[in-house]
This record gives C-alpha cells, structure tokens and sequence, in this order.
C-alpha cells in the first residue's frame, strides 16, 4: 500500500512533470516544486503543463508549488529533475531547509558545468553529511511517452539496498519495468554521454549521409562512450545495459530527442543559436560535449565523435569537414 507521505519532485520541466504523473499513478501523492511561482500556479490553475507536455491532465493527487521550504518540511522524500546547471543550487536548498536526512533520487542528466563533475560528485559535497541517501533514475526514456503511459524500462541506481526498494517502488507499475544497479557512476556517465552521441548522429542525418553512416556512428559512439566510462570509474556492463546503450539507442535515432534535433539542424547548415531558440528547452548535450573535450584531452582518452561534435560547436567547423575527418583516421584495432 503506497505511503500518505508525499514525495517532491523538484523542477517542472518536462522530465519531472512526467515522473510526477508516473509517481502519482502509482498511489503516491505528490508535490510538484517550479522555481517560478507564476509557472507553478499556471500548472495548478490549468491541471497540465501546457508548455512541456501539452493536453496530458495531471492526476487529482498531485499539488503543484513554488514554496520549497514547506515541500521539504512535509516530505523527506524527493526526486530532482532540473538541469544539470541548476543542480547545485537545489541541494543548497535543500540543505537550508531540511530539517533531517532525506531520500533523493535525481532524474538529473549531465555535468556541472564550471566543475565538470557528474551530479553524483555534487551531492556528496553537498548533502552527504546530512545522512541523505542518495539515488538515480535514468534509461531510455521520453518524458511524453512516460506520461501518456507507454511501456518504459528503467534504472534506479542505488548503494542502499532498502533505499533501493523504496525508490523503485516510486516509479514500478504494470507499464514501467524498473531494474536496479549500483553503479551510479556509470549510470550518470552513460545519461550524459549520449547526448553528445545523439547531436552527432543528428549532424550525420542533417548531411544525409545515409543509414550505413548512421549505424556505423552508433556503433563507435557505444565504443567511446564505454571507454570514457570505464576510465572514470563506471562498469563495463553498465553501458551495454538500458543507461548505456539503450539511452544511446532512444536519444541518437528519435526526433523526440532535443540533442538529436539540435544536431539535425546543424548538419542541414543552421545557426547553432536560432537553433537552441526554436528548440526551446535544455540542450544538455551543449555543455556536455565541452566537458568530453576537456576531460578526455586531460586524461588522455580518444574521444574522436565527441570531439569533433565540440569542435562543429564551439569552434564553427564545418559538419562535413568533421565527418571527413573521422573517417579519415588510421586504421586500428575494431575492439581496442
């Protein structure tokens, strides 16, 4: 039986509107925090969030607020679904007014942007000496798809056992499949990743280079992706998995996906900035393409896709010059 206590999702965008209709079909009253009043009273007024995920109806249980210090004085139990640049600043608050140890779980996709570190890296400077157990949720997942109920596989991943039942008990139901791990830091890696993969496969498309350049690039961005995670600490397994491969798959291959769009547009000779202007909500692949560049020039990991997307970015190269590059590498090993 689901518990009376409510659990807060913070941030009502369309991630975190859809994992609060998810949470609240499932029996569990909910408080769906926006850092914009008028945008919080908008939601309740209307009943939907007609700016994210228009002509789908909230459920009767879920109460929509911009007043964070009362969500987190009634409930100890809470999902994050901002974007990764405001991520830090939500645990501040939360430190501030929690008044004992929390349950978090973060729909967060991303790295810090200044830093460059994973939500994981943020939260244990921030929140862990409070006792607050921490957790993620991520897969192949389109915010629309899982508020219209479409059938959904998940991770949560999480190092406390009992914790991890209560958080998969949030989002399990006979449309949504949740399975566990806990490896958070591949978890993260492999959600952040992909978008930069996702622009990439977008550009190709854009060019119209075909289906067999298309497979070929999911391919090798599996490959990069994996040996970028495993060199900061993520399993092997982890990425062939539904937060590995599985998001790649979603992101890279459905024009649902803002990363893919973004590069779609890129590949057919947009603007970058009119592009980011119509597309109209967070790019995280941005921001997550600079962090690949910079970390894997100081580590020294080949990240060829990824580098070239940064360079089509945020030096102006030009899509196909990128693609002409790539394949004109040397010869090497399929597996190395």
């Amino acid at each position: 039986m689901a518990s009376q206590q409510p659990i807060g999702v913070l941030g009502a965008g369309s991630w975190g509107t859809a994992l609060a209709i998810l949470i609240a079909r499932n029996g569990h009253p909910v408080w769906l925090w926006s850092h914009s009043a008028q945008q919080a009273a908008d939601i309740a007024q209307q009943r939907e969030n007609a700016r994210y995920l228009p002509g789908i109806d909230l459920p009767d249980t879920i109460d929509v607020t911009a007043d964070l210090p009362s969500l987190v004085r009634n409930t100890r139990d809470l999902v994050i679904a901002v974007p990764s640049h405001a991520f830090h600043n939500t645990l501040v608050a939360l430190r501030r007014h929690a008044e004992g140890p929390l349950r978090v779980c973060w729909g967060t996709k991303g790295f810090e942007p200044n830093s460059g570190r994973l939500p994981s890296a943020v939260f244990h400077e921030v929140l862990t000496t409070h006792g607050t157990v921490p957790a993620v949720i991520s897969g192949p997942s389109f915010a629309n798809e899982v508020a219209l109920g479409f059938p959904t596989a998940l991770t949560v991943g999480c190092e406390d056992d009992a914790a991890t039942q209560q958080f998969t008990d949030w989002f399990r139901n006979e449309r949504v499949r949740v399975y566990t791990s806990t490896d958070l830091v591949g978890i993260q890696l492999g959600g952040a990743i992909k978008n930069v993969m996702a622009i990439a496969t977008g550009i190709c498309d854009g060019l119209g280079l075909g289906a067999n350049a298309r497979a070929a690039l999911i391919t090798r961005a599996l490959a990069e992706m994996t040996r970028f995670g495993i060199a900061l600490g993520g399993q092997a397994k982890t990425f062939s998995g539904l937060t590995g491969v599985g998001d790649l798959l979603l992101t890279a291959t459905d024009d649902q996906s803002r990363n893919r769009r973004l590069g779609m547009g890129l590949g057919a000779g947009g603007s970058i900035t009119k592009l980011i202007k119509e597309i109209g909500q967070e790019i995280e692949g941005i921001n997550t393409a600079r962090v690949l560049y910079e970390k894997s020039r100081e580590l020294g990991i080949q990240m060829p896709i990824s580098e070239q997307v940064y360079r089509v970015i945020f030096d102006d190269l030009d899509p196909a010059s990128a693609v002409t590059t790539l394949l004109g590498r040397a010869p090497r090993e399929e597996t190395d």
